[in-house]
């Protein structure tokens, strides 16, 4: 019995070490630095067997950097952002950052759900954006490190009170980011609320497959799988119709040179100050599939974009303007990185022809994302 005792004592030991061992080894943490309220922000890193890394922080959700090899093997960090938690506090465009409760606009902050007049702030200028005036990118996320694949993924959650930023409904969101061995990024997001509300969830890296702060993004090629779009009133709000892109600046159906249709003489063009539109994509509804795919001839590096959701805005950095001080103290000026966020389309809510965002009790809002990286 005493010899039974020792043996087990023994195991005992090693499986707790094998533990620590597996907990230690989920991702590396370390403290990113003290928010306004006191609340301490941490990093964490993923990283795969290929070398290729992603670094995270609970404020905002934000991926801090994302180093992604090039047609060489050479890494380079591919996302704009800061070298400092102070800096994404202060003044932060959406580098990286988790959107919410609904990406977009939403035209005039207002919108009417089961005959209820809803008021959002207008921090877009007449329009709500984004989430408001502290969104889900501004938040101290719930870290659940262990729920997820050792080293390769990390679990988010927040829950936003009913009435936060004038949005019905307690909701409950839980976010996964998972870096794979096949060097694929996927944010896996989930959703449920007590009370009917909208929900429309994405994430809003600013991409430059060339390295972040190395130069513009009008050489890249893109290639969108959509045949029509949202075109936009001048408060860049949609205005329920669907457009087919042939024939106009839109035109991503085939690989086409960022740069080369941006300054066209185009009402849409115009009013966005370049791209920032929204759109529909050719798959079916709720379906997993390419939405898009960017190359940049110089580092050989290639990105694809799939979904489940049925619209993709792509920003091509038209407010970038220098003023944001990034990563190594490199100043971000105009078209220095470009965003392709997945999503419901902008101002759904007051649009009953396009896709609805509207999540009711008992049911659990589901989307997912994935940037593929790959290289020529």
């Amino acid at each position: 019995m005493k010899s039974f005792s020792v043996v087990s004592l023994i195991l005992a030991l090693f499986l707790a070490s094998c533990t620590t061992r597996q907990e230690d080894s989920t991702t590396m943490k370390k403290a990113y630095g003290t928010l306004p309220d006191g609340n301490t922000a941490f990093l964490y890193t993923l990283k795969n067997k290929n070398g290729m890394e992603v670094t995270i922080t609970n404020y905002g959700g934000i991926v801090v950097s994302l180093m992604a090899p090039d047609s060489h093997g050479t890494m380079k960090d591919i996302v704009l952002g800061y070298d400092s938690l102070s800096s994404y506090v202060a003044n932060n465009p959406y580098f990286g950052a988790l959107i919410g409760r609904y990406g977009n606009r939403i035209g005039k902050g207002t919108f009417k759900l089961n005959d209820v007049q809803f008021k959002l702030a207008a921090n877009n200028g007449e329009n709500h954006l984004h989430g408001g005036l502290k969104g889900f990118d501004k938040v101290l996320w719930e870290v659940r490190e262990l729920e997820g694949q050792p080293g390769k993924s990390l679990v988010l959650r927040y829950h936003s009170e009913d009435g936060e930023e004038g949005y019905p409904g307690r909701l409950s969101v839980r976010v996964v980011y998972a870096l794979s061995d096949s060097n694929e990024l996927k944010i896996d997001y989930e959703a449920t609320t007590d009370k009917p509300t909208v929900v429309n969830l994405t994430h809003h890296s600013y991409f430059n497959l060339a390295g972040a702060g190395n130069g513009d993004i009008l050489g890249h090629e893109l290639e969108i799988m959509g045949d029509t779009f949202t075109p936009v009133d001048d408060g860049l709000i949609p205005t329920g119709e669907l457009k087919a892109v042939k024939g106009t600046p839109m035109d991503f159906t085939t690989p086409s040179t960022i740069g080369t249709r941006i300054a066209a003489k185009d009402v849409q063009i115009q009013r966005g100050g370049g791209y920032d539109h929204n759109w529909a994509l050719n798959k079916p509804a709720g379906t997993f599939g390419l939405a898009a795919r960017v190359s940049e001839p110089t580092s050989g590096r290639v990105m694809e974009v799939w979904t489940t959701e049925p619209g993709l805005q792509f920003y091509s950095g038209n407010f970038l303007d220098g003023s944001n001080i990034g990563k190594g103290g490199v100043s971000y000026k105009h078209r220095y990185g470009f965003c392709l966020e997945t999503q419901h389309f902008p101002d759904s809510p007051n649009k009953p022809s396009f896709p609805s965002t509207v999540l009711n009790p008992g049911e659990t809002y589901t989307s997912s994302t994935l940037y593929r990286f790959l290289t020529r």
